[in-house]
């Protein structure tokens, strides 16, 4: 097959490429080689450069991007901004990159009618859900809004029952769950959800839409200070920093390892269907923050002291765990990797990279400065 991968230099895009590669498909990327994921001196991994097609264009150029479409049997649509934080204070830079890319993109594909396309396979987010699905001692299964601000300010950082408004606590979030963003980011995912699944239908062809958990791993940007805890964590503990953890610490997520989620690709990719799904692609494990920062320092036996601050953003949700029986259904997938075996490969990979300094307190700083952070 020729795939093709928006946003193909950056995390997820290199270790799927080169598992196309191996396959023997091939690969041809898109990707503007953005200076916040990859430095001031990026360039395509030489492996890659060496084996596909580079296009170093805009995902928004539509006229640059309509002949790599027109070769494609299956584009696998990565190209986004993905910072929560950052995006609720940067919402023309979300909205132009993520739901503008995104129409460019089924622009092309509407007006332009590549032939050989059988199947478009998009990275979104379990933002769109927000809170996701919560568990009530009253009121079973709800749905929780946005936290308050009120009780966040108190130290009180579970969610609220809709019904009741009793503390609730997470269970697991199926793909049933009602879109309910809590960032711009997972704003612009859910559009990007509906544009690519509509157009798609109208096309005639497959389409996947995979909602991924917290994705980590060897490869994952060090240098940007959005792109999750673990990077964060990783540099300020071969630092000797000490790390700030926002509310209790005791908030969580589905940290799902990189191999994983190139696997759930792969197999949509070549699973022949003309239906539309949406997946949930995680561990369906909980780790909370604080078992991430012991793991952590741990692991570079560092004397950084993680500081519980009681801090809270905008935009932040207190957990995350994914349903993902749908997944295992409908493609067979089934994660390989637990958290303590994927963290440790991920902290050895990390150990041989230079360190980043200064970054992710430079974020911080701007989301205090837009009053959006506690």
């Amino acid at each position: 097959m020729n795939v093709l991968v928006t946003g193909g230099a950056g995390f997820i895009g290199c270790s799927l490429v080169r598992k196309l590669l191996m396959d023997g498909n091939e690969v041809s990327i898109i990707d503007n080689l953005s200076p916040q994921i990859h430095g001031l001196a990026c360039a395509l991994p030489r492996d890659l450069a060496e084996n596909v097609r580079f296009f170093p264009f805009d995902i928004r150029d539509t006229e640059r991007i309509r002949e790599p479409i027109r070769r494609a049997h299956a584009i696998v649509h990565l190209a986004a901004e993905t910072g929560t934080g950052q995006s609720m204070y940067e919402l023309g830079r979300y909205e132009s990159v993520n739901i503008g890319g995104t129409a460019a993109l089924m622009e092309c594909c509407v007006n332009h009618r590549p032939g050989n396309l059988k199947t478009i396979v998009l990275a979104s987010s379990r933002a769109v859900y927000g809170e996701g699905a919560c568990r009530c001692r009253e009121d079973g299964v709800v749905y929780p809004g946005p936290r308050r601000v009120a009780d966040m300010t108190k130290g009180d950082f579970e969610p609220r029952c809709p019904k009741c408004n009793c503390f609730c606590c997470a269970t697991p979030t199926t793909e049933a769950t009602p879109c309910n963003p809590v960032s711009f980011y997972g704003l612009t995912k859910q559009v990007q959800e509906q544009t690519a699944l509509m157009f798609a239908r109208h096309l005639g062809i497959g389409a996947f839409a995979l909602r991924l958990q917290n994705v980590y791993g060897p490869g994952q940007s060090l240098k940007n200070p959005y792109t999750g805890i673990l990077a964060i964590f990783a540099n300020l503990a071969r630092q000797g920093c000490d790390i700030n953890i926002f509310e209790d610490g005791e908030e969580t997520r589905d940290f799902v390892f990189i191999d994983d989620v190139v696997d759930a690709f792969c197999r949509c990719i070549r699973l022949e269907t003309s239906a539309t799904r949406i997946l949930n692609i995680g561990s369906g494990k909980q780790t909370s923050v604080n078992e991430v920062a012991r793991a952590v320092t741990g692991h570079f036996k560092s004397n950084s002291i993680a500081k519980v601050t009681g801090a809270f953003r905008l935009g932040d949700i207190r957990h995350n765990l994914a349903d993902i029986s749908a997944a295992a259904e409908c493609i067979g997938y089934v994660p390989v990797w637990g958290f303590h075996s994927g963290i440790a490969e991920f902290l050895a990979w990390a150990a041989e990279q230079p360190c980043e300094r200064g970054g992710y307190a430079g974020s911080l700083e701007r989301v205090l400065k837009m009053g959006n952070s506690y």
